[in-house]
C-alpha cells in the first residue's frame, strides 16, 4: 500500500483553523477528509463529527464547543493556551498539546527590532540601560540574551522559577528602563499575571520606562496604560498584544510607539515550526506516521541582506497598516506577508 493510501486508511476528520499556514499539503497526507475553517467560526456543528482540531488562540476549546462530538485530540499551533478549558477537556477524556518556544525565536526577532527602533527614534540608549524581563520562559530567555548582546543590563523577574539572581518586580519598577512582559496569561493563585501591569505598578514606576507587552493583551492593564503614557509615567510602548482583541483600544493605538496585531510571534519560521509540532503531536496521538517536516519558503531571489536587522523585520511596518485601519486587525493578522528570522534558506 502506498504512502498515502495508509494515511487515507485512518480515516480521520480534522478541523481545521484555515489561517494556520502551510500546513495543508502535510495534512493532505495524512487524511483526504480535513475542514479549513476561519477559527473565531468554528462551532459545535463543525466539530460534532470531527476527530480532532488544530487550532490557534481565537477557538475557545471548551465544553460549548466539544460536548456531544466525538473530538478525541486538540492541537493548538500556539505556545499560549489560555483559550483551550484544560479542565473540561481532562473531565470529558479528550487530549490535548500545544507548541512551547515555537515562536520564540520570531518574537525574538520582535523585541529586537523593537529595541533598535527605540534607539533611532525615541532617545533609548542600549549600552547601559537597564532590561526588565518579566517571565523567563522559552521566549524571555532568549530575549534575556538579546539585550545583553546589545550591551543592556538584564534583570529578570519570574516567581513560579526563581533561579538565583531573579529580581522581585519591585527591583523591575526601580531600576528598568525597559520593561518587556513574556508571561502567560493566568487567573487566581500565587502568581496570577491578568493585569500584572495595572494602575498600582505604573504608579510605582521610578524611571519612566519604555514598555513592551508580546505576551498576552491582559497581562497590561491598557485603560491603566493609556493613562500611564498620558501622564508621563511610561515614555513610550509597544504593544503587539491587546484586550479584548480584535476590539481594540484605538484610542491606545495611537498613543503608541509601535502597535502590531498580535504578530510578533509571526515569522514564517514560527508558523512552521506550530505547523511541525501539532503535526508531530496529532501523529503521535494517533499512532499513525508522520508525513515529514514543513520547511518555511524563502526569502524572494534577489534579496540581498545588508547585515541591519531591521532590513529583515521592521515592526514599524506592521504598526502602519495596523495604525492606518484598525478594524482590519484580523485581516491582517490572518494574512501575514511573508517574514523570515533568518536571510539564509
Amino acid at each position: 500500500m502506498d504512502f498515502l493510501c495508509t494515511f487515507a486508511a485512518m480515516d480521520i476528520k480534522l478541523v481545521i483553523d484555515d489561517k494556520i499556514p502551510f500546513i495543508r499539503e502535510a495534512v493532505a497526507k495524512i487524511t483526504p477528509r480535513a475542514v479549513y475553517k476561519r477559527g473565531a467560526d468554528i462551532t459545535a456543528a463543525d466539530v460534532r463529527d470531527a476527530d480532532a482540531l488544530i487550532v490557534r488562540t481565537r477557538t475557545r476549546c471548551d465544553e460549548s464547543l466539544l460536548a456531544g462530538s466525538r473530538v478525541r485530540f486538540v492541537a493548538t499551533a500556539t505556545i499560549g493556551f489560555d483559550h483551550i478549558d484544560t479542565a473540561y477537556l481532562a473531565s470529558a477524556g479528550i487530549a490535548w498539546a500545544n507548541c512551547p518556544g515555537c515562536n520564540a525565536g520570531s518574537v525574538e526577532q520582535y523585541v529586537r527590532s523593537a529595541l533598535l527602533l527605540l534607539q533611532r527614534d525615541c532617545g533609548l540608549r542600549l549600552p547601559g540601560s537597564t532590561l526588565g524581563v518579566v517571565g523567563c520562559g522559552h521566549v524571555g530567555s532568549r530575549v534575556c540574551a538579546v539585550g545583553r548582546e546589545l550591551g543592556m543590563r538584564v534583570l529578570v523577574c519570574d516567581p513560579p522559577v526563581g533561579a538565583p539572581g531573579y529580581v522581585g518586580m519591585d527591583v523591575i519598577e526601580r531600576e528598568a528602563d525597559v520593561v518587556t512582559f513574556h508571561v502567560p496569561l493566568t487567573d487566581g493563585g500565587p502568581y496570577a499575571t491578568r493585569h500584572l501591569a495595572d494602575a498600582a505598578f505604573f504608579a510605582r514606576l521610578a524611571r519612566r520606562p519604555f514598555l513592551i507587552n508580546t505576551s498576552r493583551g491582559p497581562v497590561v492593564d491598557n485603560g491603566a496604560l493609556k493613562s500611564a503614557i498620558a501622564g508621563g509615567r511610561v515614555r513610550q510602548a509597544v504593544i503587539d498584544t491587546w484586550e479584548h482583541e480584535p476590539l481594540i483600544d484605538t484610542e491606545l493605538l495611537s498613543e503608541v510607539y509601535i502597535g502590531t496585531p498580535h504578530i510578533a510571534g509571526y515569522s514564517a519560521d514560527g508558523k512552521v515550526n506550530a505547523d511541525n509540532m501539532a503535526i508531530a503531536a496529532l501523529c503521535r496521538f494517533f499512532g499513525i506516521e508522520n508525513p515529514g517536516r514543513i520547511v518555511p519558503p524563502p526569502l524572494p531571489a534577489g534579496f540581498r541582506y545588508s547585515g541591519d536587522p531591521l532590513q529583515l523585520y521592521n515592526p514599524l511596518d506592521d504598526s502602519r497598516r495596523l495604525k492606518l485601519r484598525p478594524d482590519l486587525f484580523e485581516e491582517l493578522r490572518g494574512n501575514y506577508p511573508l517574514r523570515r528570522e533568518s536571510w539564509e534558506g
